[in-house]
Order: C-alpha cells, then structure tokens, then sequence
C-alpha cells in the first residue's frame, strides 16, 4: 500500500535509520572481516605448512625407494639360496660317503691282520643304490653293499671274528646289521700261503635316509652324553 505524507516538510520527522540496526549492521561486518582474515591466515600459513611437511614427506619416500628395491632384492636372492641351502642339504642328508666307507672298511680288515686274529682279504665290492631294495638277502632300505671274499684259515669263527669287527665298528653306520655268514671251506694247497682258505660273501643293506639320519643323531646324543659325564 502507498502511503502519502502530505505534511509540510517541516512537520515531517525524520527518517534515519535506527541505531539498533545500524550496530547490528557494523558487528556482522566486522565479525565477517575477522572471518575472513582468519580464513586467509589458515589458508597462507596453515596450508604452506602443511604444503611444506607433505613434500618433505615426499622427498622422504623418494629417497627411501632406492633402499626399499634393494632390500626387496636381496629378499628374493636369499629365498633363492634358502631353496637351494634346502636342496643341498637334501642331497647330503641321502649322500653316503663311499670313500670313508671303503677306507672303515680297510680299517677293519687291516685291524684284524695286524692282530693275528683273522687274515680276510676281499675279490670284489659292489654297491647298489635305489629307492628300495636291490633284491638281494638284505632286499630293503636304499640298496645293498655286497663283497665276496676269503679268510686265510680253515677256522670259519675267524670269518665270524672278522663280522662282529664290523658291526662295531664305524663303518655299519648306515647299514643294517649282518646276517650270520656262511662260507665254503676250499681245498688246501701247499703251494700257496695260506693253503686253507674259507670263501665267504658280505652282504650288507643300505639303510634309508630316514633311518641314517635317525642314527646319526643317536650317535651324536651319546657322544654328548659321553662327554657330559666325562
């Protein structure tokens, strides 16, 4: 609706805005400018450092990658030796050592001349490996070592000497233990030294890698115990 003041001007009051408003007015406006400077502040120092931490953070990364592929690296190379440490360890575990066997052996033959309890001599030695038996009287384990041989005397309880010899010593490690032996007492002739001979034939089976490992910690635990009580 209009409205028609038709007043003299000099009777009309005065029209201004009130004061309430006008405080009201300057405190929002100032209130606002306080805002808004703060807002600028967070934003230009605040937002600088942060800016600042995130590429110092950065440069951190940066220069750590360099280390991170070179561990990763030497990760791979050493899982890569674990597996072939496992598989050497593997391949020795059902190794036997056939030199140290053949010179326990000798040991044992030798100790027995040396003593003039027996004189063996042996023609041949063979020595089969497999994953079971090879078929002979001891058809178990991982194979068999057989020899044929003789003994310098018509009493065959040498030849019985000579197998207790064996299995206490070094060289049954791996083996399963003797059977009784047999043998054929062959013809004397005076032309040779010694004239009576007894012909005989060791046959030994090759225990598994299992077993040979199972043995050796046995032996290894009574040689500490040995050693302990010593």
């Amino acid at each position: 609706m209009i409205t028609i003041n038709l007043l003299p001007e000099e009777y009309r009051a005065a029209q201004r805005t009130p004061m309430r408003v006008m405080v009201a007015t300057v405190a929002a406006v100032a209130v606002n400018c306080v805002l808004l400077a703060y807002a600028g502040w967070l934003f230009l120092a605040t937002g600088a450092e942060v800016r600042t931490q995130l590429q110092f953070r950065q440069d951190e990364v940066a220069s750590l990658k360099p280390a991170v592929e070179y561990f990763r690296k030497l990760e791979t190379e050493n899982k890569l030796f674990s597996a072939r440490e496992q598989t050497l360890s593997s391949i020795t575990e059902n190794r036997i050592g056939w030199t140290e066997k053949v010179d326990q052996l000798v040991d044992v033959i030798s100790a027995g001349g040396d003593d003039d309890n027996y004189l063996v001599w042996l023609t041949d030695l063979t020595i089969t490996q497999s994953d079971g038996g090879s078929g002979g009287r001891n058809a178990k384990g991982a194979g068999n070592l057989t020899a044929s041989g003789y003994s310098g005397s018509p009493d065959f309880g040498l030849v019985a000497d000579f197998f207790e010899d064996l299995k206490e010593s070094p060289f049954i490690g791996g083996f399963y233990a003797p059977e009784r032996p047999e043998g054929e007492l062959r013809e004397g002739d005076p032309d040779l030294l010694p004239s009576e001979i007894f012909s005989f034939r060791l046959d030994l089976g090759i225990k598994d890698a299992a077993e040979r490992k199972a043995d050796a910690e046995a032996a290894a635990s009574r040689e500490t115990e040995a050693g302990g009580d010593a």
